[in-house]
Order: C-alpha cells, then sequence, then structure tokens
C-alpha cells in the first residue's frame, strides 16, 4: 500500500503535459515549425488502458529503437516498440515538394565509414545516389563572395590565404589529439581532464592568428553540432572527430564537413524516413505509435513501461531516445543519481533545416554545385538536394547555434526574407523566385527538443561519460548519442541498436 500511495505521489510530481519521454533518433519542414501538429497531450487517467506482455519493450521508432526491435525479433524475442509521435524515423522526416518529389526534414547523408545505415538500408530496399557534386562550391566571408573547388587540398573548407595557415595547422592538431581519444571511452583519455577542462573556443583563441578563422570555427560548429565552440568541451569535439570512422579506419575533422569523401557524399533514394517505415511496416503490430511512456517501474524480475495508451509488462527495457528526453520519464526507483546528472547535462544542439525549392536547379547552369559555406547570414552551410534527375532545384542549409536562437526569435515573414536575402547572395538573383519555402525548428519540436545530438560541455564526459550506456537493473539505453561510432549520426544510431539488441540477449 505505501508503495502504491509513494509511486502515485511521485506521478503527481511530474509535469505530465509536455515532459513524457518520446522517440527521436543522427542534422527538417513545412510552412509551420515541424512537429506543429504533434503537440503532447495529457494522458486520460480514467481510460482504462491495454495491457501487454513482452520479453523486451523498447522505447522510441527512430533508428535506434527499430534496429534493436528488429534483431530481437529475429531472434525469437517478443518485443514492443512504443513511440510517442503519430510516425515512426525520429529525427528523420520526409516532406513532400509536389509530384512525387521529396525532401528531409532532418537526416539526409550518408558516406564512407557509415557502413552500417547503408547496410540497413540495402537490406529494406533502400539504395543511394551520389550528392550533387559538380562545379564550384561558394564561401561568403567579411571579405565577400568567393567560388573554389572541393577537389582542392582544403576540400570543403575555403582556400582563403587568410586562413590556410591556421586551417592547416589546426585541423591536422584537432585529428592528430582525436587518435588519443578512445571512442568507446572518451572520458578514458590520458588526456582526458585537460581536454575537458577547455572548450573548442578556447582552443580555437589560444591557437589561431587570424580573426578570419575564429570567425570560420562557428560556420562549421553550428550546422554540425548545433552549437556554439563555446558551448562544446574541447573533450567531446575531440571524440566526435574520432567517432567519424569504424574500426579500421580512424575519424578525421574534414569526413564530418566533406561531401566528397566525406559524411554529405550520398543520399538514399526516396529519402531516409522510408528505412524506418519499411521496418515498422514488417514488425507490424509491435510498433505502437502515439503513446509517450511516462513511468518505467522496475520490479523484482521485471520491468512495467506505462505510457499513453498502452501499459507494457517486460523482461528488460531498452530507453531509445535522446538522453534530455529519456530524463524526463519517471523512474521507480529512482535512477543513479549519476544517470539523472548525465540527462541533464546532455542537451539537444539548436538547429534549424531551411528548405528553398525551385522550378530547377538554376545554380548548376552557372558552374555552382550548391554547397555553401557563410559567416555572413543567418544560414552557415547549405546542400544541394534536387531529387536526382533534377527536375526540381532544392537548396537545404542549416541555421544553428546563436543564429538559430536570433532567428527563431523572429516572425515567419522576417526569416524567410533573411534566408531568400542570402541565397541570392551565395547563389545568384535567381534565387529570390522561390516556388516553396520549407523550415524546421526541431528545439520547438516537443518529441526531439533539438538536433543534431546531445552535446557536452566541459567537465560532463569525465564527470559522467561513464553512465551514457551503463544498463541500470533492467533498463538499457542506445540512440545516437550513445554510439561509439559515428556519434549524432543515423549511422550511429543504427550502430546502437545493433549493439543493444546484442546486450539485451546477452541479459536474457
Amino acid at each position: 500500500m505505501e508503495e502504491r500511495e509513494e509511486a502515485q505521489s511521485a506521478i503527481t510530481r511530474r509535469r505530465l503535459l509536455g515532459t513524457g519521454a518520446a522517440a527521436g533518433a543522427g542534422a527538417l519542414l513545412s510552412g509551420a515549425p515541424a512537429g506543429a501538429a504533434e503537440r503532447p497531450r495529457a494522458p486520460n487517467r480514467n481510460r482504462q488502458l491495454r495491457k501487454r506482455k513482452v520479453d523486451v519493450a523498447i522505447v522510441g521508432a527512430g533508428f535506434a529503437g527499430l534496429t534493436a526491435a528488429r534483431r530481437l525479433a529475429a531472434k525469437g524475442q517478443s518485443v514492443v516498440v512504443l513511440e510517442a509521435r503519430n510516425r515512426v524515423g525520429g529525427r528523420a522526416q520526409n516532406a513532400s515538394i509536389g509530384d512525387g518529389e521529396i525532401t528531409e526534414r532532418g537526416g539526409t547523408f550518408a558516406g564512407p565509414t557509415q557502413d552500417r545505415i547503408v547496410a540497413l538500408a540495402e537490406e529494406v530496399g533502400i539504395g543511394t545516389f551520389p550528392t550533387y557534386d559538380d562545379g564550384m562550391n561558394v564561401y561568403l566571408s567579411s571579405d565577400g563572395r568567393s567560388t573554389y573547388s572541393d577537389t582542392g587540398v582544403t576540400g570543403t573548407a575555403p582556400p582563403d590565404p587568410s586562413i590556410l595557415p591556421d586551417l592547416a595547422l589546426l585541423v591536422a592538431r584537432l585529428d592528430q589529439m582525436s587518435t588519443e581519444v578512445p571512442v568507446a571511452a572518451p572520458q578514458r583519455a590520458a588526456n582526458a581532464a585537460s581536454y575537458d577542462s577547455q572548450t573548442l573556443e578556447s582552443f580555437i583563441n589560444q591557437n589561431a592568428i587570424t580573426p578570419q578563422f575564429k570567425a570560420l570555427g562557428p560556420a562549421a560548429t553550428r550546422p554540425i553540432f548545433g552549437a556554439e565552440p563555446r558551448e562544446l568541451s574541447l573533450l567531446f569535439v575531440l571524440f566526435y572527430i574520432a567517432s567519424s570512422g569504424n574500426a579500421e579506419n580512424p575519424g578525421t575533422f574534414e569526413r564530418n564537413f566533406n561531401t566528397r569523401g566525406g559524411a554529405q557524399m550520398s543520399r538514399f533514394r526516396g529519402g531516409t524516413q522510408p528505412i524506418c517505415q519499411r521496418i515498422a511496416r514488417r514488425l507490424g503490430r509491435r510498433v505502437i505509435r502515439r503513446t509517450p511512456v511516462r513511468r518505467i517501474i522496475q520490479r523484482r524480475g521485471h520491468v512495467e513501461i506505462h505510457s499513453d495508451r498502452i501499459n507494457v509488462e517486460a523482461k528488460r527495457v531498452v530507453v531509445a531516445i535522446p538522453p534530455t528526453l529519456a530524463g524526463r520519464i519517471d523512474y521507480h526507483p529512482a535512477l543513479p543519481f549519476e544517470r539523472d546528472q548525465l540527462t541533464q547535462r546532455l542537451p539537444q544542439g539548436t538547429l534549424t533545416k531551411v528548405t528553398v525549392v525551385y522550378e530547377k536547379p538554376f545554380w548548376r547552369e552557372a558552374g555552382l554545385n550548391g554547397s555553401a559555406l557563410s559567416t555572413q547570414g543567418p544560414v552557415s552551410a547549405t546542400f544541394d538536394d534536387s531529387p536526382k534527375d533534377g527536375n526540381k532545384g532544392v537548396i537545404f542549409g542549416f541555421v544553428g547555434g546563436d543564429n538559430a536562437r536570433a532567428f527563431n526569435a523572429q516572425s515567419p515573414t522576417a526569416r524567410r526574407s533573411q534566408v531568400l536575402d542570402e541565397f541570392v547572395t551565395l547563389l545568384g538573383p535567381q534565387a529570390r523566385s522561390a516556388v516553396q519555402y520549407l523550415e524546421s525548428n526541431w528545439s520547438a519540436q516537443p518529441w526531439s527538443r533539438g538536433c543534431p545530438v546531445g552535446i557536452a560541455a566541459p567537465g560532463v564526459l569525465t564527470a559522467y561519460g561513464d553512465w551514457i550506456r551503463r544498463p541500470i537493473g533492467h533498463i538499457h539505453w542506445a540512440g545516437t548519442e550513445t554510439s561509439d561510432y559515428w556519434n549524432g549520426y543515423m549511422d550511429g544510431a543504427v550502430r546502437s541498436g545493433e549493439r543493444v539488441a546484442t546486450e539485451v540477449l546477452a541479459a536474457l
């Protein structure tokens, strides 16, 4: 009786409206902010909920959760996947642009060493095609606009003479320092305490010479992390670099940022969300949508998962959502304070993705490939997202960090105007003639609360990094933020799903 009263008291203390955990899964679109149709609703406590008993319950129907469910089901385990949204895919979502064509709201690309997401896509019948990369890149800085080829020694980075000395020295140094960081446990690096006591910004300020290079730093971190250099632990950045590879190929900073030979090299036919949709279709009634998980109770020998539409009893539960959302579930008994402190300190990045649709990819006729890097407007980086046959022109860009916070405080009309103004400067006057303008503010989505990844400030990894994927009783953790390789990307989410499935099978 006392336990029941304590449990009820714990529930009433929680802000159940808008704070339940949800599904999401590593870089967005409708005229209104994405997620506007997915407002969390208070659960109906008077309704008799369905009950189900399974071997494994999974919270979240993004790449991580669905990968885990698929693997566990293939091994004969009974599973159920509980998804807060009315769709699957998490931070991968398609948007229609007419005539049967789509653009991606969130996760879009794959590249070398991202072999797990590519293999999964192939297994469900979805192939890739090259991101359009013929022609010149654009660089917009305080010194003006210039064009350059990404086939040069600097790759996607601009070969601006004023930044070349810093670029060559600091990128090489970051790459070398990252080799000291073990991807399975960055907090175990020999110099972890030193690296985790400073920000990327302080490292750049201490080592860079030119103000032009210092201005370029945010243009890189805003699209990659949705954050400013001052928000990022140097240790976390080094881990992220080390993570952008696999067991045979060390990670490099360039692989994160490049299109040619980098993480933006390939796209998926039909977009990324159909990969998750095909997995969910095969799992069938095992996937339950529109049911945020509110509470997880561990008991002797099993765990109870309480959601808005169903209560589940399972031998194990996999929480496959971002740490900041996992921290909003009510756990009984309470999790160890270290795990709770970790989830309080890993916020999602602040990122909005803007997409402009045109009648045709006019920039190609001007010898441009659609990729741009800018320090002068809200959009820091752009890419060509046109259909493979080029029957429409599509450019999307990332607005991140401080730019995103300022951008989203403005009216929709002002935001659209700023983006088109910048695109005109980058691509030419035809950029004003938009057929469609779309944007997604992932930070405003109740079941994401940011994008593309949970970010660590100084001190977080060395204090709490051991808890990112440590099982607690019957609870296991997945999601791209728990991955060793390609942390923050779709590939990392798939890897985490594979890892946690193996972990759960060993525990059953």
